[in-house]
């Protein structure tokens, strides 16, 4: 019998979980608090992924990591030409907003 305080969270729960203590920089608690989830069950998912023995786990659990890379470039990429294009519009409203007062 399961007891009512025991919560079960799925795989990509976990993956989502241990990804944001990797890449974050933050301390495990820090994002167990914020996440709402233990800070012990959040530590031994992390230790878990870590491994050596975790690593077909970790590959069952993160499937299409490349994807997942090429899309992160690819997206990081698009943000530079948006940020390029608003800095153009900027510039531009600020000529017009000139031109516009004369």
């Amino acid at each position: 019998m399961e007891s009512k305080y025991t919560k079960r969270y799925s795989d990509e729960y976990k993956r989502d979980a241990i990804e944001l203590v990797r890449s974050s920089g933050r301390t495990v608690t820090d994002v167990a608090r914020e996440l709402g989830v233990s800070s012990e069950s959040l530590r031994a998912w992390v230790k878990k992924a870590r491994a050596p023995e975790a690593a077909p786990v970790t590959a069952a659990l993160s499937p299409g990591a490349d994807d997942r890379d090429e899309e992160l470039k690819r997206l990081r990429k698009l943000t530079a030409e948006q940020a390029k294009t608003i800095e153009i519009l900027k510039k531009a409203t600020a000529f017009f907003a000139k031109e516009s007062d004369r």
